[in-house]
């Protein structure tokens, strides 16, 4: 793959799109994973100071977590504000019984009403940090970090952003850690979904690069149990990859 033009396409679609907007600023929530990092730089490659970099950790963020997004933020120069959703967590968190899924959604949902306050701010639009494998298989929370204004990765598979993120100079405590969301302590992406993102994608790849039915991956030599997930995964999280359905009238 070309990153010097993947680079130049995604740096020339932020610009557009805010333009557009009649706007100069972005913000950023910065987790200190992959995903926010890459798109970080993207943003600071197009808009320089007049990007907004957020960090917002909860009472179970991994301190590594607040320390590689401040590298980065070091690294490249961004401005950042750390606003900690914890209060607001903790303020609900009695009333979901310690459900890690429903208090991970709600913390989703924290972060992104605090970085469109934090637009409104600044007068700025919301980036998206979605990359394709998450938003085919719905592998986020509905109004939480899949909510945005734009996103300039949302084509780009998670396996193939980590060579990607290594060409943007992405420091190495990112690019080599497990992927998580950071929702509770010890969570990971790949346990949670049960196949690593190289599996996925290479499946996800196969249906919608290829066009391949799930007959045509079963004669590939596929497991049943990988594309058959990844099917479930896709058909079930339709609703979060589209605006909300409203009633025809006539």
């Amino acid at each position: 793959m070309n990153w010097e033009l993947l680079k130049k396409q995604m740096v020339e679609f932020l610009k557009s799109e805010v333009n557009k907007a009649g706007l100069n600023n972005v913000v950023v929530g910065l987790s200190g994973g992959l995903d926010s990092a890459v798109v970080a730089v993207l943003c600071q490659e197009a808009f320089g100071d007049n990007v907004h970099c957020v960090l917002m950790p909860s009472h179970y963020s991994s301190t590594a977590s607040i320390d590689h997004a401040k590298e980065l933020c070091e690294k490249f120069d961004l401005s950042y504000e750390l606003v900690s959703i914890a209060p607001m967590v903790q303020a609900y968190e009695a009333s979901m019984d310690g459900d890690k899924l429903r208090i991970g959604n709600f913390s989703a949902r924290m972060r992104m009403a605090v970085l469109y306050d934090i637009s409104a701010k600044h007068k700025a639009l919301v980036v998206g940090t979605s990359n394709k494998s998450e938003i085919l298989l719905g592998y986020g929370t509905i109004f939480g970090d899949t909510a945005c204004a734009i996103n300039p990765i949302g084509e780009l598979y998670k396996s193939d952003e980590f060579e990607f993120a290594k060409y943007l100079g992405v420091p190495d405590s990112i690019v080599s850690k497990r992927p998580s969301a950071d929702l509770w302590e010890g969570q990971a992406d790949e346990d949670e979904l049960g196949f690593t993102y190289k599996e996925l994608d290479t499946v996800l790849k196969e249906i919608f690069e290829k066009n391949k039915t799930k007959e045509d991956l079963y004669k590939d030599g596929f497991s049943q149990k990988i594309v058959e997930f990844v099917l479930f995964r896709y058909n079930s999280n339709e609703f979060k990859r589209r605006l909300p359905k409203i009633a025809c009238i006539r």
